[in-house]
């Protein structure tokens, strides 16, 4: 996609690591547990360095360290972190279904009023194997995402003011009413690789989201997406989720994403090899890809894919390189980038400080 500049100023966001944090991953605990205290310094943090907003995940057990570790529930965490901010919205990750529609309406209308405004939903319809079934759910992979399209509509419906009707499969709303509704709408943000996930979130998403591929590959995926998008009418608007492991020097970037898992415990490896087998998810396959010393193009590394579900891949590079890599996914459409390092708190600073600003130079100079 070609540069252009009726397109919007690009957004770069931050990550809620909600599983721990540090520089050793797949161990049996985190260096840094996900208290509120810490997640806390992880998010003003990135406020006070002028991101635009902050992804914060959804899981059912750990899955970046062991099963067992320490993981924080999304929607409690995300209230609260939004009571000591100020200016940076949250785009708050959701799995349909576990909430009762109408509530969940409600809930995202009153964190709306509690923030003036700050927050996203990330629509979450897919699953890794028998991940709902821990807490007794038991639906197909087509039905999630019919659900989560009848969970889109009947907010947006809900959120217009009035009194609702909405007749779905899933769900079913007999005279509801949402008030106050939201200051403003909130976006719906969706991702997936399947054919069902593009087409859903042509539909109804107002930004599609992708995990970090080779250039060719979301090239391809940007392009029938879009027409995707057009074909129901609609503007597409487009995310990329991408680690980050950035160092002055080559070799020490590279020295340290093969650090990150190093140290990772053969049990948790075990775990993450487990969540593999049987999974319906077509992206979460595309990021655990083998590839010889995880490498799956001259800046990009999957290797966290073996101790964390999920997004797997980094962006490997000295400063200038990882903008230009980046800089290269925003001349194939994207506009926001949801970025992470580990550790949080640190990376957040470097990246902040090295990396937007070359970025930012790039994309001025060729707008």
């Amino acid at each position: 996609m070609a540069a252009s500049v009726s397109r919007p100023e690009p957004k770069f966001d931050w990550f809620i690591p909600i599983d721990g944090d540090g520089i050793r991953l797949g161990t049996q605990q985190a260096e840094r547990p996900p208290t509120f205290e810490y997640l806390r310094d992880v998010v003003q943090t990135a406020e006070r360095l002028g991101y635009y907003s902050l992804l914060i995940p959804t899981r059912f057990v750990n899955g970046l360290f062991d099963e067992g570790a320490p993981l924080v529930e999304t929607w409690t965490m995300a209230t609260a972190l939004a009571a000591v901010t100020h200016r940076i919205r949250f785009l708050i990750a959701v799995r349909p279904g576990f909430i009762a529609a109408g509530l969940f309406a409600k809930m995202v209308a009153t964190l709306d009023q509690i923030s003036h405004g700050r927050v996203d939903i990330n629509i979450v319809p897919g699953g890794i194997a028998n991940d709902f079934e821990r807490l007794g759910v038991d639906i197909d992979h087509s039905g999630r995402y019919e659900q989560a399209e009848e969970l889109m509509q009947s907010c947006r419906a809900l959120w217009a003011g009035g009194e609702t009707d909405f007749e779905g499969t899933y769900i079913t709303l007999r005279g509801a009413r949402c008030s106050p509704t939201p200051q403003g709408t909130p976006r719906f943000y969706q991702g997936g690789a399947s054919p069902r996930a593009e087409a859903l979130t042509a539909r109804q998403a107002d930004v599609y989201l992708m995990w970090v591929e080779p250039h060719e590959q979301i090239a391809e995926r940007v392009e029938r997406v879009s027409g995707l998008y057009h074909a129901e009418g609609r503007t597409p608007h487009f995310g990329l989720r991408a680690h980050v492991v950035v160092r002055d020097e080559v070799d020490e970037a590279w020295a340290m994403a093969n650090d990150l898992i190093a140290y990772a415990d053969a049990d948790v490896l075990q775990q993450r090899r487990g969540v593999m087998v049987g999974t319906p998810m077509t992206g979460q396959q595309v990021q655990a890809q083998r590839v010889a010393d995880h490498r799956v193009g001259p800046h990009l590394w999957n290797g966290l894919s073996t101790v964390r579900v999920n997004c797997g891949t980094a962006i490997v590079g000295t400063p200038e390189e990882v903008a230009e890599e980046l800089f290269g996914y925003w001349q194939l459409g994207i506009d926001e980038f949801i970025l992470s390092g580990y550790p949080h708190v640190e990376e957040c600073e470097r990246v902040s400080q090295d990396v937007l600003p070359r970025l930012q130079a790039k994309i001025a100079q060729a707008r």
